[in-house]
């Protein structure tokens, strides 16, 4: 009996892409995938040096290559990113969670040739990536915060060290970093040791009773403590100079940053903000530079400091065409419910990744801040707390501080909140609303 074989169907993807690339970048090898057809092999390896670098650009324009996406991890692909970008070749930087292999053997040439593949089809975006000035200045301020994180850990361990030689300082002090504290622990590392000797450092400001401040100040002197306090000391001391010499950096390159966003020159006016100072803020009028490059003044947003409004700056760029709306801006910066429905039904919800990126961080530490504020986002972060709790109340001020952002950079227009008694009438307005349309049902049910 004649079998008869049926031939399988085949979806096809339309080519939106016919002349790009897929490179599957990694710390000694770059896999680059090309068209079929356009050279004798369509996947080459390439090293990953200068020159190695140069000869994947040449063998892209040699295929007659437009676009290029490109999967890497870490910062690898810095390099040949700038070099691509400079031969005037349109380069995306994908994502590796969206570019996900076929089952079966897996290795650098079949992920570059799969990449290849879904850009050639159209299905693949690149991530966000901002431009040379705002990378200088994110980088900068990375640098900064980093800084500042060494600095705390070098106070952790000098209080530590106190502690184990039983010199109750932080009991007696907010800040052992304050004026009065650096004068206690200098006067330590001079080599005195009877209490008596420290209450000439102890500023008059200070609360504690005498009795108390001889009490606290004394203690069993370890000669390893000594040293590690003196150790810990001196490195707090280089990364307060440090941190200086790099906010004047920032500073030079925030007026570079305006010259290049905004040509005009720059006020001779300084805005002077209005909150309280942060103790790691900036050596330089961090209002001021923000007002000047933005255009409106976003520290006027209830919970945005210099650190955070710095911050935000840097990793978000004055341009915030590069979200079509707000929501897109709350969406990148996973400040929203990643709601994933099938079937009509909520499968799962979940408010945020382990680690989302240092804007969202900003405006989280924003919303973190205002809890305990008597103005309306305030009142908001307390009602959403009592409703689903500390995570749930910051993630969802956060989303309205992000909006607000979003809405004064693009549209230029200054913050005007809302007054706490008007926003708390409107919100029992609509509380009394929902709660008759309710009863309206209940009725309709009852009948």
């Amino acid at each position: 009996m004649k079998k008869t074989f049926t031939k399988k169907s085949v979806v096809s993807l339309p080519l939106v892409n016919p002349n790009a690339a897929g490179i599957d970048v990694g710390d000694t090898i770059h896999a680059v995938a090309v068209p079929e057809g356009r050279d004798l092999e369509s996947v080459r390896c390439f090293g990953t040096m200068t020159c190695d670098l140069e000869a994947i650009a040449a063998w892209l324009l040699k295929c007659g290559v437009a676009t290029v996406a490109m999967e890497s991890t870490g910062v690898y692909w810095k390099p040949l990113f700038n070099l691509l970008t400079q031969q005037g070749l349109e380069v995306y930087l994908v994502n590796a969670k969206q570019v996900k292999n076929v089952c079966g053997r897996k290795n650098d040439e079949d992920d570059a040739r799969w990449i290849q593949k879904l850009h050639s089809c159209g299905l693949l975006r690149s991530s966000y990536l901002p431009d040379d000035e705002q990378e200088a200045l994110r980088t900068l301020v990375r640098h900064r915060k980093t800084l500042t994180q060494d600095r705390s850990r070098c106070v952790f361990r000098m209080q530590k060290a106190l502690e184990l030689m039983n010199v109750k300082l932080h009991t007696l002090l907010r800040d052992i970093t304050g004026k009065s504290g650096i004068a206690i622990i200098e006067t330590i590392l001079r080599g005195e040791r009877t209490a008596e000797s420290f209450l000439a450092c102890v500023h008059f400001k200070v609360k504690a009773d005498r009795a108390t401040i001889l009490k606290s100040l004394e203690g069993n002197w370890r000669e390893e403590q000594l040293y590690l306090l003196e150790d810990c000391y001196m490195s707090y001391q280089y990364l307060t100079q440090r941190i200086a010499a790099c906010d004047a950096a920032i500073e030079r390159q925030l007026e570079h940053y305006h010259k290049e966003s905004c040509p005009a020159p720059m006020p001779a006016s300084e805005f002077i903000s209005t909150k309280k100072a942060n103790r790691n803020k900036p050596s330089f009028n961090t209002c001021s530079y923000l007002k000047k490059v933005l255009g409106v003044d976003v520290m006027a947003i209830y919970g945005i400091s210099d650190i955070a409004g710095l911050e935000i700056l840097s990793e978000t760029g004055t341009d915030m065409g590069k979200w079509p709306t707000a929501k897109h801006f709350v969406s990148w910066l996973n400040l929203c419910p990643n709601n994933k429905i099938s079937g009509g039904k909520l499968i799962s919800s979940t408010l945020m990744k382990k680690k989302p990126n240092p804007a969202s961080q900003a405006f989280r530490n924003a919303a973190n801040a205002v809890q305990r504020s008597d103005n309306w986002l305030g009142d908001y972060f307390r009602r959403m707390k009592a409703k689903g709790g500390n995570k749930y109340a910051t993630v969802a001020t956060a989303n309205k501080i992000a909006t607000i952002y979003y809405k004064m950079v693009s549209c230029r227009q200054e913050f005007s909140p809302v007054e706490l008694a008007a926003y708390q009438e409107k919100y029992k307005q609509v509380k009394i609303m929902y709660l008759e349309r309710r009863l309206h049902e209940l009725k309709k049910e009852a009948a």
